[in-house]
C-alpha cells in the first residue's frame, strides 16, 4: 500500500466501528467507511470537536447531522494545492484526499518528461488531479456528466493560482466525448480516469465497472499518443484488487512500451497507527 503521508490539513483521528474521525482543517467530521470493521472502543460521536456527522439510514441513503456552527465551505491546503469543502450527498466533501500521493506521482512525472504534456482527465469529479497535472505545466482537458461538479472544478484551480491554466472543462458522457476525440484525430500524452462503480447517463444508460470498464480503457487508449508518458486508473470499488487493474492496462496497452504496476493506496490513522485502505490504482508509466 502506498500512503498519502504528507498532508497537514487532513488527518484521520479515530476509527472504530465503520466510522473515521478526520480533520479537514479546522473542520472535524466523522463519517462512514465500510473497510473499518475493527472496534478501538472510542465514541467517535461524543467527541467535542466534532462539527457534523455523516449517518447512513436502512435505505442505503443519509444525511449530515451537524452538532455545532460551522461554515457552509471552507478551503484546505495540499502544499501549493487548494481546495473547496462542502459536506455533499452520501458522505462526501468534494475531496479524496489519498489521491495525493497520485497527485505527487504525476507532478513528478510531468516536470521531469522536459516536454509538453496533453492530459485528459476522465471522470474528473472536482478536478484534484486536473489542479495538480495543470500546476506541474501540463495542459488538462477535464471530463464529467455532472456540471456542478466541473464548476467546483474551475473554483479549485482558481484558489490553487490556476485560473489562467491550459485548462479545459466540459460537461458530457465520458464515453461519447472518447468516441468524438477519435474521430477528431486528437491525442493525449497522459490519460486519467476515476470511474464509478454504477453510474446512469441522462439518456438511461447504464455504467457498471465489471462489466464497462475493460472495453471503456481499450477505447480510450485509441487517444492515447505514440510517446505516452502515464496512463491512471482508480477504482473506489470494494473487492476490485491491484491486479486487476493490472491486468486491465498490460491487455490495454499490449505493444506499448513502459511499465506497469497496481497497488493499493490509503491513509495514516493517528491514534491506532495503522494503515486504512482507501482505493486501488493502476499505472503505466511510459519509456
Amino acid at each position: 500500500m502506498n500512503i498519502a503521508k504528507d498532508w497537514k490539513d487532513y488527518e484521520i483521528i479515530a476509527t472504530t466501528n465503520k466510522e473515521k474521525l478526520e480533520r479537514w482543517g479546522n473542520i472535524f467530521l466523522v463519517r462512514p467507511d465500510p473497510q473499518i470493521i475493527w472496534k478501538t472502543g472510542v465514541n467517535l460521536a461524543a467527541d467535542k470537536r466534532v462539527h457534523a456527522h455523516y449517518h447512513r439510514n436502512s435505505s442505503g441513503g443519509g444525511a449530515w447531522e451537524r452538532k455545532k456552527s460551522m461554515p457552509d465551505e471552507w478551503t484546505i491546503s495540499y502544499k501549493n494545492l487548494k481546495f473547496l469543502l462542502k459536506p455533499m450527498g452520501f458522505k462526501h466533501t468534494g475531496l479524496f484526499p489519498e489521491q495525493a500521493y497520485n497527485w505527487d506521482r504525476m507532478i513528478d512525472l510531468i516536470k521531469k518528461s522536459g516536454r509538453e504534456i496533453n492530459v485528459l482527465n476522465l471522470f474528473a469529479y472536482t478536478g484534484g488531479a486536473t489542479v495538480a497535472c495543470a500546476s506541474a505545466g501540463a495542459s488538462v482537458c477535464h471530463v464529467d456528466a455532472a456540471k456542478n461538479m466541473v464548476e467546483r472544478a474551475k473554483k479549485n484551480a482558481e484558489i490553487s493560482g490556476l485560473g489562467g491554466a491550459k485548462i479545459r472543462y466540459i460537461v458530457d458522457d465520458c464515453r461519447k466525448f472518447v468516441e468524438r476525440e477519435i474521430k477528431r484525430g486528437h491525442f493525449y500524452d497522459a490519460i486519467i480516469m476515476d470511474p464509478p462503480s454504477y453510474g446512469r447517463g441522462a439518456n438511461g444508460e447504464v455504467w457498471s465497472l465489471e462489466d464497462n470498464l475493460f472495453e471503456f480503457v481499450e477505447l480510450a487508449m485509441k487517444v492515447l499518443s505514440d510517446k505516452p508518458l502515464f496512463v491512471l486508473i482508480n477504482s473506489y470499488t470494494t473487492g476490485f484488487c491491484a491486479s486487476v487493474l493490472s491486468n486491465i492496462l498490460s491487455l490495454a496497452l499490449k505493444g506499448k512500451k513502459g511499465k506497469i504496476e497496481a497497488f493499493e493506496i490509503g491513509l495514516p490513522t493517528d491514534e491506532e497507527g495503522v494503515n486504512l485502505p482507501c482505493g486501488t490504482s493502476g499505472w503505466f508509466i511510459g519509456e
